[in-house]
């Protein structure tokens, strides 16, 4: 069960493996595996909103990315079976984006939320939006009546996702995210600071060259990539849907206090 309180480092990585949010993870290596190969073979798909020309056409490249980055096994003979993610990397990502949200709150930037997986991180997003709210922050509120092929392009809770037949809907497309930035340059309204996000919305966000911080899984290189080459300032390694959204609390309340704003 989650632990009650903002944990100690040590606790919140023990808490990430024993409820799968890093450690064994549920995503197989085989599933990794031909993500990072359709990436690497130009496959847009998961390219998650970014442009990464013919930088990473190698995916023995992204696998020794990921190895660095999130902790999947670096054998490239391991083909199948248990991958990992390593929980100290994620706990030292989550110290890195607590820096970018304490800028923000210092300055009281103009901050946009936003997820792809709103069944795992829309209450961690929630979270955070209104931490920064309550320390003076703009919580940035998008334009109405913004679509995409896949759906509507709403704001829940303050954080922005994508609504298909009244649901609200997975999605790894930049496109919600273009739609977005597009409608404030429409109307004239200045971009965010700093986006707050995951999947293809933090990755056309910092395409588009404004700060992004986002969280990504081990089957979801792109992000860790752009964070290597500098386009995205923080990705944070994590399986993104586990058993229950009450377990990233803890690590929520790390990021929050780390970042002086709980």
């Amino acid at each position: 069960m989650p632990i009650p309180g903002t944990p100690s480092r040590a606790e919140l990585a023990e808490h990430l493996v024993r409820t799968r949010i890093a450690g064994d993870v549920a995503t197989p290596r085989e599933n990794n595996l031909s993500h990072y190969r359709k990436l690497a073979n130009g496959d847009r798909g998961f390219w998650l909103g970014l442009e990464l020309g013919d930088r990473w056409s190698d995916e023995q490249d992204v696998l020794a990315v990921m190895a660095e980055r999130v902790g999947v096994n670096d054998d490239p003979e391991h083909r199948y079976g248990q991958d990992t993610i390593d929980p100290e990397l994620t706990v030292s990502a989550l110290e890195r984006m607590a820096g970018r949200l304490r800028k923000a709150a210092d300055g009281g930037q103009r901050v946009l939320f936003a997820t792809g997986h709103p069944g795992g991180l829309l209450d961690v997003h929630r979270a955070t939006a209104a931490a920064l709210r309550d320390a003076g922050c703009e919580i940035v509120v998008i334009p109405e009546g913004l679509t995409t092929e896949e759906g509507y392009v709403q704001q829940f809770a303050d954080v922005s996702v994508l609504e298909h037949g009244a649901s609200l809907w997975h999605t790894h497309s930049g496109e919600p995210m273009k739609a977005i930035l597009t409608g404030l340059e429409r109307e004239g309204r200045p971009l965010p600071d700093l986006v707050v996000a995951d999947h293809g919305w933090a990755g056309y966000a910092a395409q588009h060259g404004v700060d992004s911080v986002g969280y990504a899984d081990c089957n979801d290189p792109a992000l860790f990539l752009a964070e290597s080459e500098g386009t995205l300032q923080v990705a944070v390694p994590l399986d993104d849907h586990v058993v229950s959204p009450r377990y990233y609390d803890p690590m929520t309340a790390y990021l929050l206090t780390e970042a002086g704003l709980k």
